[in-house]
């Protein structure tokens, strides 16, 4: 429900705006507006692109949270979106949801590589992703949740987490991607066994093509071996782009092997993210 001020306009709760911009050589956050409960924060790096955290008041979604952002990245503009930690989603009956629209012009590259989403026990989670590409721009997409508070004894005891992705490019719709994990379609832990984090990253773009193509062959030739620990596989998306998808049994584990994976990112940000994590 909108929110009335005392001026009579009316504000979205958790909506928030986002225009990056190229300007002396460097992107730089142009405009920025968030609501509660969502924040947005855009430290200084020391590289070439703009860095924007999310995160929300009290550390995590309730029941009835939704949030919007709209993420627009110019022609020639770099931008690396992420959270300050992990979205915590707690016992939710009604819902909760997060939508992510973007717009990268031409030559633009979104990094978009936040914390793992952790659902409590009774929580119901649903996340949208449409993002259009236009020539030449390029996007680097992570999506990951875990199996809860293992620590505390909850494991897989959600009641929904649903994920949908749509990625276009010039209008032609390269990846569309679709989760739906439901207790009422049976126990979460018999289908998902000793796996606590799931992760799928998607790289894309001509701007990409040579990273992509290094993941593809590391990728193909390790072994999968039956009871494994991890499990990774990847699967190409038309001639410049790949879906990476990765199993695990630890948070630390799963993590280690995408920034392994996705070790170029610093290089295209011109400053490590996770060096500060």
């Amino acid at each position: 429900m909108a929110a009335r001020t005392s001026v009579g306009t009316v504000r979205q709760p958790g909506l928030g705006r986002i225009t990056v911009a190229q300007t002396g050589g460097r992107s730089v956050v142009r405009s920025v507006y968030a609501t509660s409960p969502l924040r947005l924060l855009t430290p200084k790096n020391h590289g070439h692109a703009a860095w924007i955290y999310s995160s929300s008041y009290g550390g995590g979604l309730v029941d009835g949270d939704a949030i919007t952002i709209h993420v627009a990245v110019g022609t020639d503009s770099q931008a690396f979106l992420s959270t300050q930690s992990a979205t915590k989603v707690y016992r939710s009956p009604r819902g909760t949801a997060v939508t992510l629209h973007a717009d990268v012009k031409e030559n633009g590259l979104l990094v978009c590589v936040p914390d793992a989403v952790v659902c409590y026990a009774g929580a119901r989670y649903r996340q949208s992703q449409k993002i259009n590409l236009a020539s030449g721009a390029g996007l680097i997409l992570l999506d990951w949740f875990t199996s809860g508070r293992r620590e505390c004894g909850e494991r897989w005891l959600f009641d929904e987490y649903l994920s949908h992705t749509a990625i276009h490019q010039d209008g032609h719709l390269m990846v569309h991607d679709a989760l739906a994990l439901r207790a009422s379609d049976g126990e979460l832990v018999t289908r998902l066994g000793r796996y606590d984090v799931m992760a799928v990253a998607v790289v894309i773009g001509q701007l990409l093509q040579g990273d992509v193509d290094r993941i593809m062959a590391r990728v193909q030739d390790e072994r999968v071996r039956r009871h494994a620990d991890r499990i990774v596989t990847v699967a190409p998306v038309s001639s410049a782009g790949c879906v990476l998808r990765v199993g695990g049994q630890s948070i630390e584990d799963v993590e280690h092997t995408l920034r392994s994976l996705l070790h170029f990112v610093p290089r295209l940000l011109g400053d490590s993210p996770w060096a500060r994590k």
